[in-house]
């Protein structure tokens, strides 16, 4: 691809069939937003729902949220109208949902050719558990990806777990395939989704665990969690100028010939200059550094 992916910390849904929600979405603080043409929506206004995405697209501005869409699966006859109505340059990914074979991201690889477009497949199957890495790999344009969980949810249906706020029932999953999605070099690896939408302390915990993981981002359902995500995937000020400490005290370090040396109470070396440096350029990209 020509361009790096946009970094997403909030990636939050919103049904096509809503044009009312989707302009509240774009006028958000959410770093992307989901355009559901699947799950969200009824058959009946499939319609009215691409007709929406499609002049949201066209209206896009550059300074609103990264747009995703959620289309219908890759084996459904309305997968390819649903492509069709997001084929657009403001278009940031195409989400895949309930992917099982890498030759299904590779069918939504070819169907965006001619496009920058990136792809996010959904891991709501048992399978996609199972293959994360080679569903990452099936196409260079896959850059979110990640172990979802939600009440109730696919995943739930297709492993049998039952949920617990404290996700233990989850942990294994969302560590695994954020290992596969590494590997394989996705960006922007994202977690979700916290469906208890006034349950704002449960969230809190969640997506500081999340954080912990290694994930990037969160896909979220409501508005009101947008904060919480945002802040919590963001680092503190105080975090920015500890990296360029570190940085700074390597790089004297370097000159006098010294490879390993205490700083700040810590032994550091070269592999906490790479880790420093790594930070920097994440929070500059989210226009924090």
């Amino acid at each position: 691809m020509q361009s790096d992916p946009p970094p997403i910390r909030s990636l939050l849904f919103v049904p096509a069939n809503r044009a009312d929600r989707m302009q509240k979405a774009l006028a958000s603080d959410a770093d992307g937003v989901v355009f559901d043409l699947e799950s969200a929506i009824t058959r009946n206004t499939a319609t009215e729902a691409r007709a929406n995405v499609a002049q949201a697209l066209e209206s896009h501005k550059p300074d609103q949220p990264a747009v995703f869409v959620r289309v219908s699966a890759v084996d459904t006859p309305d997968f390819g109208s649903d492509v069709e109505a997001s084929r657009h340059q403001s278009l940031t990914a195409l989400m895949l949902p309930q992917v099982t074979a890498p030759e299904e991201v590779a069918a939504a690889d070819a169907a965006l050719v001619g496009t920058e477009a990136r792809i996010m497949p959904l891991v709501e199957t048992a399978s996609a558990v199972r293959r994360a890495y080679e569903l990452a790999t099936a196409s260079d344009r896959v850059a979110y990806m990640g172990g979802a969980t939600s009440r109730q949810g696919d995943l739930g249906r297709s492993v049998g777990f039952q949920w617990t706020p404290e996700g233990a029932e989850t942990l294994y999953m969302r560590q695994k395939v954020l290992i596969d999605v590494r590997a394989a070099g996705v960006p922007n690896p994202l977690s979700g989704l916290w469906g208890t939408i006034d349950d704002l302390d449960g969230l809190a915990r969640f997506t500081r665990q999340t954080r912990q993981f290694g994930y990037e981002g969160m896909m979220i359902i409501h508005p009101s969690h947008i904060p919480i995500v945002n802040q919590a995937f963001s680092p503190t000020p105080e975090e920015i100028d500890a990296w360029r400490r570190l940085i700074a005290a390597v790089e004297e370090a370097d000159t006098q010939g010294i490879g390993a040396f205490r700083h700040e109470g810590r032994l550091i070396d070269r592999a906490h200059l790479l880790t420093a440096g790594q930070n920097l350029s994440r929070a500059a990209q989210l226009g924090l550094a």
